[in-house]
């Protein structure tokens, strides 16, 4: 029996796909609201508007697809595309496959891959980058159950499952800082796709590269897991120069993350008197992506 099976689009928060002409009424719709806490600005407010469907060959948060289909806990069949490697698929987000008679959970992962951290799907509700980082991930999970020889279309909705921190500096760059290193208190790399929740609540550190120019201020981003919808984590930004010795430290406490939100920290980080100052902290939720099978 035959499975095809269609990526159609995502819904994009990054690209100018906005269509400013069309508006949504919603009786559960909310106000902005703002809180201020010493030292912090946490900002929480809807997008105006709505936006397209982006096909997802078009999305470059998106160059992997993997299906899979396990019953029980065994792994009945496993596919996986990479958008960089055509000779793992015809059509980017179609897949096709045969299966036995019989009740599967299907999981379907879309993410970006690299090789400094790949991601590896293990069951329904175990999966891991297990490199250095995690990086934007869509999940769906479903039963499928193929009762007969005929030809079934399966759909399913992606939702992004990962929360975003962005840092910000507000002084300029000094010529002897490399890298960043970002370091979670609590949430994880590894997650289960059918609650999209870390499966490792222990925390990490991700370490990236500092491209600004000397003088110039900087941005650096992080993605992970949280065990809760909503969690609050001390995170510590720290500047490393070529030899990984720690230049600046600042440790900012409680800093609120949520799924398909991004928090930034904006601050002082290359020059003395950030010692003393504060981090603000502003949360702005992303729209829903959206992954049509």
């Amino acid at each position: 029996m035959k499975k095809n099976i269609i990526l159609a689009g995502i819904a994009l928060l990054f690209v100018a796909c906005s269509n400013e002409n069309e508006t949504i009424i919603d009786d559960n719709a909310v106000a902005p609201v703002t809180v201020h806490v010493t030292g912090f600005s946490v900002t929480q407010e809807d997008f105006p508007g709505t936006r397209a469907a982006q096909d997802v060959v078009d999305y470059s948060g998106v160059n992997a697809i993997t299906l899979a289909f396990y019953k029980g806990s065994t792994e009945t069949e496993k596919i996986t595309q990479l958008k960089a490697d055509g000779s793992t698929y015809t059509s980017f987000g179609e897949f096709e496959c045969s299966l036995p008679m019989g009740t599967y959970t299907m999981v379907v992962l879309a993410y970006y891959n690299s090789d400094a951290s790949p991601l590896e799907l293990t069951s329904p509700t175990s999966a891991s980058f297990t490199g250095v980082r995690a990086y934007e991930t869509f999940s769906a999970t479903q039963e499928v159950v193929i009762s007969n020889t005929s030809a079934v279309d399966i759909s399913a909705t992606l939702s992004r499952i990962v929360t975003k921190l962005i840092v910000n500096s507000t002084d300029g760059k000094v010529a002897d800082v490399t890298n960043v290193r970002m370091t979670f208190s609590t949430g994880g790399k590894s997650f289960n796709p059918t609650t999209g929740l870390a499966i490792v609540n222990t925390g990490f550190a991700n370490t990236v590269s500092n491209s600004a120019a000397v003088g110039a201020t900087s941005s650096s981003m992080s993605f992970l897991f949280l065990a809760t919808d909503e969690q609050n984590i001390d995170v510590t930004i720290e500047t490393l120069d070529a030899d990984g010795a720690v230049l600046f430290s600042k440790t900012v406490n409680n800093v609120p993350f949520k799924r398909n939100r991004v928090t930034k920290l904006t601050g002082a980080m290359y020059t003395n008197e950030s010692l003393s100052g504060a981090f603000k902290v502003n949360s702005d939720w992303l729209d829903d992506e959206e992954v049509d099978f």
